[in-house]
């Protein structure tokens, strides 16, 4: 691995390996099996957003939702890198993509000094096998 590339996944720690393995495991081809992925149910899906944003939005961690039942893996940078969530807005339905459902939320955050800020970021929510929500790191 090249100096720079490394650099990155050390910064990005075990939550981008986690990504990388569980959104290889979404599409098929990705692995030596001829499976297919299974459709993401979008009624779970936009539930599951929901809950993910309420467990932030209450000052709960991520890793909360892995305690929980169901549990959920969660990554998102701004969650994680301390920020608090004040608000969000989900925008519409979202977008069934195969295995996940693509949706983009408005969130409105503060840093550790209070000041806030407005983003819409994109969702990858996955319902099978195990609920996932991540953060489309390119969008």
């Amino acid at each position: 691995m090249s100096g720079s590339l490394k650099q990155i996944a050390d910064r990005l720690g075990g939550a981008a390996c986690l990504f990388a393995v569980l959104l290889c495991a979404a599409f098929p081809g990705c692995n030596s099996g001829a499976r297919e992925s299974a459709p993401v149910n979008a009624s779970v899906a936009r539930d599951t957003l929901e809950r993910v944003m309420e467990t932030w939005k209450q000052g709960q961690s991520a890793d909360a939702l892995q305690k929980q039942s169901p549990s959920v893996v969660v990554q998102d940078l701004d969650w994680t890198g301390g920020m608090k969530l004040v608000g969000y807005e989900i925008a519409g339905e979202g977008k069934e993509a195969g295995a996940n459902l693509i949706a983009k939320v408005k969130l409105t955050l503060a840093d550790g000094q209070g000041a806030q800020s407005e983003k819409t970021v994109t969702y990858v929510v996955g319902t099978a096998p195990v609920l996932t929500v991540f953060r489309d790191l390119l969008n």
